[in-house]
């Protein structure tokens, strides 16, 4: 724009980068837009880089299409100070091979989301557990090369863990649960849905050692019964989900303790369930008659 005086322009890329750019004003672009500027010009490309040097969230969901694996190399090549990551956009190709150095300069992760990269190797956990201790929140769902080994390195260095989804980590059995459980006692949040080896015991030391959990998904532990429900009720007063979808051996005798606690759980009570298909039957009560 003009200065008005002696006709001199001032652009965008002649602010100060790192005072004014990336503090002031890409911090609130969208990653995708971001992506897009690295294309307009070398200089752009380079502010962008400083910018990906020093951002502290990386959620490549919010670039909408997977991105190429060079590019993801790039964009975080420079970045010691990442806090929160999140890989689902690059699930499907990428491997320790990628994540590893992303790990291992990055000491500070509190958040990080793998669901559903299958190409990464038990190495990638074992890495973040030891070079990420202060790490709060893990997502590892579809993730079948998680292994009690894995488990309990994650489980010995990360004792802050507040958040994990084991959702169809079906290598896991109740002994890596019980070490999660008694390792991480600060854990709100687990899910071990999906899984027919957790039984009642993983269930049982979880609420015995997590007083602070709220939420729990157990959707599809045919194993878990209503024995372990009703340790849930008896040692986690703060719950505020429970999820038993498809646990046919859990029932409303052990549920019901939790519902009259407000507890939200994601099975409806069998009065309930007779009333729907009571109004289901009535609905086509009309169209039974007129074919009569």
């Amino acid at each position: 724009m003009d200065n008005g005086t002696d006709g001199c322009r001032c652009h965008l890329l002649d602010l100060p980068w790192e005072d004014v750019l990336v503090t002031n004003v890409f911090c609130y672009l969208p990653l995708s837009h971001l992506v897009s500027l690295q294309r307009v010009s070398k200089q752009f490309h380079a502010l962008i880089q400083v910018y990906l040097a020093n951002c502290r969230t990386f959620d490549l969901t919010q670039i909408g299409a997977s991105i190429p694996k060079e590019a993801f190399c790039s964009m975080l090549r420079d970045n010691k100070v990442l806090q929160n990551l999140a890989l689902q956009n690059c699930s499907d190709w990428v491997t320790d091979s990628e994540l590893l150095p992303v790990i291992g300069q990055n000491q500070h992760l509190l958040r990080v989301d793998m669901k559903g990269c299958v190409q990464l190797t038990r190495h990638s956990l074992v890495a973040l557990s030891l070079s990420c201790m202060h790490l709060q929140h893990l997502g590892l769902a579809h993730c079948e090369w998680v292994d009690s080994l894995s488990l309990r390195s994650l489980a010995d260095h990360c004792r802050g863990l507040q958040s994990i989804d084991l959702t169809a980590c079906r290598q896991l059995k109740d002994e890596a649960i019980c070490y999660l459980a008694k390792n991480c006692l600060k854990l709100r949040s687990v899910s071990v849905a999906v899984n027919a080896n957790i039984t009642d015991d993983s269930v049982e030391e979880v609420a015995k050692n997590c007083r602070e959990l709220a939420q729990l998904d157990l959707t599809g532990c045919l194993r878990v019964r209503n024995q372990s429900i009703r340790t849930v009720a008896e040692y986690c007063p703060k719950l505020q989900s429970l999820k038993v979808n498809h646990c046919h051996n859990v029932t409303e005798s052990s549920l019901d303790l939790l519902r009259k606690r407000n507890v939200e759980i994601d099975v409806e009570q069998p009065l309930q369930r007779a009333l729907v298909l009571l109004q289901d039957v009535v609905g086509f009560a009309p169209f039974i008659n007129l074919q009569i």
